[in-house]
């Protein structure tokens, strides 16, 4: 028989660690310590707030809500992960890199690997709807020199705020994609057309729940970048425009200092059109800084 004074009973302000000692001879210690750090977090918030039964009913059926609307085609875990900004926070930890270097944001579910390399000066609106822009970039490591040869792949909505692989059968096959090689002097020439902000998708709990809240959810136009060279960390990022009124409030947190760009007014083959100016800083990679 187990005499009393063995037996761990339950405390509530010690409800975690007992959770902790059950699993502290996982054999994966790693998992046993996250798992451990979880508990003991969301036992502080409980312990702070003081949930209702009906609240912790509440709570369970939401996640439960999560769960139901994620498939093949949706991953309503990720959405909730990029609304509450730990997506961001997980990329940023993970991405950690000089001032000077360009900084990192999340790639997105609308990159594909697939698309052609194209010419420099190309225009990538394949179907030539919208307001065009002709965009100039600058590939430089730290101290400002020029990264010849360095591979750029872009991508980014329409006017109307789709991405091609949003609307198969309206938009033409890798309609406002690029992929281009950096010349000598590290740049890059192509031709698009000014993308529009969107809304992420408001029709699961969690986008209903922040509707109610009063958050945005409306995105600022942006266009994305990677970029890759031998030697360096591969970039991936966005590309702001500062003219966006959500800028302040873009519901991923992807907007940082040096990412808002500036759509100017320019004359590109004596057509009227606008002109975007992006200088790309790479980090050397960790074998280059050795």
């Amino acid at each position: 028989m187990i005499g009393t004074s063995d037996i761990a009973y339950f405390q509530a302000e010690k409800s975690d660690q007992l959770f902790s000692e059950r699993i502290s001879g996982a054999a994966d210690e790693r998992l046993a310590e996250v798992l451990s750090k979880v508990a003991e977090h969301v036992h502080a918030i409980i312990r702070e707030t003081k949930p209702s039964l009906s609240d912790w009913h509440a709570a369970i059926k939401f996640l439960t809500e999560v769960g139901h609307l994620c498939d093949e085609r949706r991953q309503e875990w990720v959405l909730v992960s990029d609304l509450l900004g730990t997506s961001a926070l997980v990329d940023s930890l993970n991405s950690d890199r000089p001032d000077q270097a360009t900084p990192n944001t999340m790639r997105g579910p609308f990159y594909r690997s697939d698309v052609p390399l194209m010419p420099q000066g190309d225009n990538i609106s394949l179907d030539e709807v919208g307001s065009t822009v002709a965009v100039s970039v600058k590939i430089k490591d730290l101290d400002g020199s020029p990264v010849s040869g360095a591979r750029l792949e872009t991508w980014q909505a329409n006017a109307e705020g789709y991405y091609e692989n949003q609307q198969p059968d309206l938009q033409p096959e890798h309609n406002l994609r690029g992929h281009f090689l950096a010349d000598d002097r590290g740049a890059i020439s192509y031709r698009t057309i000014r993308p529009s902000g969107y809304e992420v998708p408001k029709d699961g709990p969690l986008g209903a729940l922040l509707v109610k809240l009063g958050a945005s959810l409306c995105r600022p136009a942006h266009i994305y970048f990677q970029v890759s060279a031998d030697g360096f960390e591969t970039l991936t990022t966005q590309v702001f425009d500062g003219d966006d009124p959500n800028l302040g409030t873009d519901p991923l947190f992807s907007v940082k200092p040096g990412l808002v760009g500036c759509f100017k007014r320019a004359a590109v083959n004596e057509d009227q059109a606008l002109k975007l100016d992006v200088d790309f800083y790479l980090n050397p990679s960790a074998q280059e800084t050795r």
